[in-house]
């Protein structure tokens, strides 16, 4: 991403420097790495703020509920991220991550079964990423929602892009060219599928729509491939 996103940092540098790790009485329990403490504290206060936000909304949501649900402190969150917006942004960046990796999957095992159809690798890694929103349907509400920080609609404005510039890769004219007409209808017709099932509160009508609208995106065609 952009400087949107803070990466924040770990507990420990480099292995092996001063305060990597507790020194435990000798004979007793293993040492504990710091950076281990440091990525559970950093995973909890993901988990907790994901909750809050879900429940409350990103305006209401307060730093002090945050902490308290995650069994932290305040200093400890402000060591991991710079405040409750980068909470929200990370947890958005790690969903991408995960929804990219399904889709990945997604198309690699099509086109090794054989498919090179360029609307049916659109359409695995379409069906992966759908699936994703349900999988984690808790998470990808949150974001559909409009209740983010400020220029939060930026962010998923890019990676909208983002997703239609990749998209492209696997439909072009005749000439080599981008088919921007078709990449825009099927983007924004993902867009939208995203949306209702995201917000849908019935798992087993969401599953269906996807599928119907799956089925419908199948025979989208391009009228200047065919006549070529």
């Amino acid at each position: 991403m952009s400087s949107d996103i803070h990466v924040p940092p770990g507990e420990s540098g480099t292995g092996g420097a001063a305060g990597d790790t507790d020194r435990g009485p000798v004979g007793g329990e293993p040492a504990v790495r710091v950076s281990d403490r440091g990525a559970a504290t950093r995973s909890a206060l993901l988990a907790a703020a994901r909750d809050v936000f879900a429940e409350s909304g990103f305006a209401q949501a307060a730093v002090t509920d945050i902490v308290a649900r995650a069994g932290a402190s305040v200093g400890s969150l402000y060591h991991h991220f710079n405040g409750k917006a980068d909470l929200y942004l990370t947890l958005w960046e790690e969903f991408q991550v995960r929804q990219q990796e399904r889709t990945r999957e997604a198309v690699h095992a099509a086109r090794a079964a054989g498919e090179n159809d360029p609307m049916q690798l659109f359409i695995a890694g379409a069906t992966a990423y759908l699936d994703g929103c349900l999988a984690d349907r808790r998470i990808a509400r949150l974001f559909i929602r409009g209740d983010g920080p400020p220029g939060f609609d930026r962010v998923m404005q890019k990676r909208l892009r983002k997703w239609a510039r990749r998209n492209a890769a696997l439909f072009h004219t005749p000439d080599g060219g981008v088919d921007e007409p078709l990449v825009t209808v099927l983007t924004g017709a993902m867009a939208a599928a995203v949306t209702e099932i995201s917000l849908g509160e019935d798992e087993a009508a969401s599953r269906r729509l996807a599928s119907d609208i799956m089925t419908i995106i199948g025979t989208i065609r391009n009228p200047r491939a065919e006549q070529s």
